[in-house]
């Protein structure tokens, strides 16, 4: 405890910031994602396993757990749910069979494809609210620190992988422009 270099109150306080703007940030990404997915009958767990599905090809339901930051039970659970629709298929491998693996179906990419055209269709209010600072600084934010944080509560390999899924979605975007 001595070797602290921050007080009590300092600590309770950046911890009440951080949960507050983070439970208020949530709530607006709540909201959005619920309004983006609502047409294609998915809630934000079955959209969130789809899509780490379809950028990781190939997780497992540990890589998804992870990633989706759910416990390995639900990434289970939701993502039988997606293969009952058709959407995802389980699999083992010949050199792992403790594992099982999902990948998208075509039928899966082609809702994932559809959803992205559609993206704008629904209202965004973080996108909105983001605006204005990259009108000032002719981008949007990064969130450096908070990026940051997230490294040293998760780990390099949740940051690889979110770093490689950003890419990829790049890349997708970009091949359709």
């Amino acid at each position: 405890m001595a070797d602290q270099f921050y007080t009590k109150k300092e600590a309770m306080l950046y911890s009440q910031r951080i949960a507050q703007l983070s439970k208020a940030l949530w709530k607006a990404v709540e909201k959005d994602w619920q309004s983006w997915i609502k047409p294609y009958d998915l809630n934000i767990n079955e959209h969130h396993i789809l899509w780490i599905s379809y950028h990781l090809k190939g997780a497992t339901i540990s890589d998804i757990a992870k990633f989706g930051v759910m416990h390995v039970s639900t990434a289970f659970n939701f993502s039988k749910k997606l293969e009952e629709r058709g959407l995802l298929s389980f699999s083992k491998r010949e050199t792992d069979k403790r594992n099982t693996y999902v990948d998208v179906t075509k039928k899966g990419q082609v809702l994932l494809e559809e959803m992205y055209e559609n993206y704008h269709e629904t209202p965004h209010a973080v996108l909105e609210g983001s605006l204005p600072i990259k009108e000032v600084y002719g981008k949007f934010p990064d969130f450096m620190d908070v990026t940051a944080v997230i490294r040293n509560i998760y780990g390099d390999d949740f940051m690889d992988i979110f770093e490689r899924s950003l890419k990829n979605l790049e890349s997708t975007i970009v091949a359709k422009d």
